[in-house]
């Protein structure tokens, strides 16, 4: 910013394995959604080296990069980012395009609770409703990973807790890497692992329980 250098993320050295779910907890500024996008390859340190498997990522151009995001990385944001004049499933199908072996929508829909709602628009769904719907156009094409920045942030606790026990089912059964990021310490109860940053730095570590595949690591 001018004369003035932000470190929005200072000497992270972190290590995450297939299976588990981790939640990276912080106040806001503390470099959790800097650190998601990283990891998600859309954005580039300007130092250090992120890898994931054999693939450096801090090497690849954009094209590669683009290619990494839409193979190997799932995304749920905050806010739900579905097409208005797409039904459910129709949002879901979306990622049939562009990936190698999809999920099929039903099936997505039906792991997040919502086939019976899948020719519904958007604007006929509740909000946890719309994140459930994000959620399974995230998995439909299988992803290693999956990246949730704040997930129930735009909703209450009652609606919140739904959406949390779908992204927890998923992990469960699909055996994604799951990373949520959040300001909410609640969630991490249901975490394998609890990452605190602050100030931009790997605060804590927390182990909750074994995570699943203890030999495969990812990043």
């Amino acid at each position: 910013m001018g004369d003035v250098d932000v470190y929005a993320l200072r000497g992270i050295d972190l290590d995450l394995y297939a299976g588990e779910f981790v939640v990276i907890l912080g106040a806001s500024g503390s470099g959790k959604s800097t650190l998601l996008n990283i990891l998600g390859g859309l954005d580039v340190p300007s130092a250090g080296t992120v890898q994931f498997r054999d693939h450096r990522l801090t090497d690849a151009d954009e094209a590669e990069l683009t290619r990494y995001r839409r193979e190997h990385v799932g995304f749920v944001f905050q806010f739900y980012n579905l097409i208005p004049s797409l039904t459910a499933l129709e949002n879901v199908a979306m990622v049939a395009d562009i990936a190698t072996a999809p999920m099929p929508p039903e099936e997505a829909l039906r792991m997040v609770g919502l086939y019976d709602r899948r020719n519904h628009y958007p604007s006929q769904l509740s909000g946890g409703e719309q994140q459930r719907v994000a959620i399974a156009r995230a998995i439909g094409k299988r992803p290693d990973v999956l990246l949730c920045d704040e997930p129930t942030g735009a909703l209450d606790v009652k609606t919140g807790s739904v959406v949390l026990e779908a992204i927890a089912r998923i992990n469960r059964e699909l055996g994604t890497l799951t990373a949520v990021i959040t300001h909410n310490a609640a969630i991490a109860a249901m975490a394998h692992r609890v990452v605190q940053l602050s100030d931009g730095r790997v605060a804590s570590i927390q182990s909750n329980s074994v995570r699943k595949s203890a030999n495969e690591l990812v990043w």
